[in-house]
């Protein structure tokens, strides 16, 4: 069943959409960054929606704290006042969850379609089945693998006096992943109080909080490694955007409160 859905819903458009902008444009690479730019418009609705409600918490978190200290001990009470706040100040603090968890399927299926369209070599009519009537798309590729110094099929690894490293496009993903992680993270609280007591589970989230701040950056350039480059220029450019458009959601959110 699930299967019957991946396919026609993520894997075959990802699929079509790939190859339809390598024989566009000549280059696999650029076909990389066109559907990117192309996926992050179509989830831009979804994005939107989770930045501003995350800067919006980021903006709130020391009244959050307040709530936290005024209904300690009182798990009930705080979740009450919790989403009554929430409410008074239109946010929804679940609605960052549809966007990350699109942005995990997409990833998965572009992946599959990647080592795919690779793997093949020359001869794509193995996959002509899954190509669509309407596209024309030739059983011979003639499009380019490399772009700019990237072999797509290969990690993006340098090498310095014999050591392997990150290259650009593989550095560029986690730095700006960072980047837009530290856009997120919660404004500090402004009494000495608001500090959790050691081992509470406040302390332990705002504690996970910071600890991703740099895992998940090290965990890209961790996996980058053994990832072909061409989905290491997908992250890059996905995670590119997504930094942008957070900046652009924050200068919007402090323009309206100086309203």
């Amino acid at each position: 069943m699930i299967k019957q859905l991946w396919t026609p819903l993520l894997y075959q458009p990802l699929l079509n959409g790939l190859l339809f902008f390598a024989f566009l444009t000549g280059s696999l690479g650029w076909a990389v960054v066109i559907l990117t730019l192309l996926l992050r418009l179509l989830l831009l609705p979804f994005s939107w929606s989770s930045l501003r409600a995350a800067i919006k918490m980021r903006r709130f978190a020391p009244e959050l704290e307040k709530l936290k200290r005024r209904h300690k001990g009182d798990k009930q009470a705080l979740a009450k006042a919790q989403m009554e706040f929430y409410r008074q100040k239109g946010i929804n603090p679940a609605g960052g969850c549809l966007p990350q968890i699109i942005q995990i399927l997409v990833l998965i299926a572009l992946y599959q379609a990647f080592r795919q369209v690779l793997a093949s070599g020359t001869a794509l009519a193995a996959m002509q089945p899954l190509f669509y009537q309407f596209l024309h798309l030739p059983a011979l590729a003639n499009f380019s693998r490399h772009f700019w110094y990237l072999d797509l099929q290969k990690p993006d690894i340098i090498r310095f006096a014999g050591l392997p490293l990150p290259g650009i496009f593989l550095f560029g993903a986690a730095i700006t992943q960072f980047l837009s992680s530290k856009l997120m993270m919660p404004a500090p609280a402004a009494a000495p109080e608001a500090k959790s007591k050691k081992g509470s589970a406040e302390d332990f989230a705002a504690s996970f909080q910071k600890q991703s701040l740099y895992l998940f950056p090290l965990m890209t350039l961790v996996f980058g490694f053994s990832f072909p480059s061409g989905l290491v220029l997908y992250w890059f450019v996905f995670s590119l955007l997504t930094w942008l458009q957070s900046l652009l959601v924050l200068r919007l959110e402090k323009w309206e409160v100086n309203q």
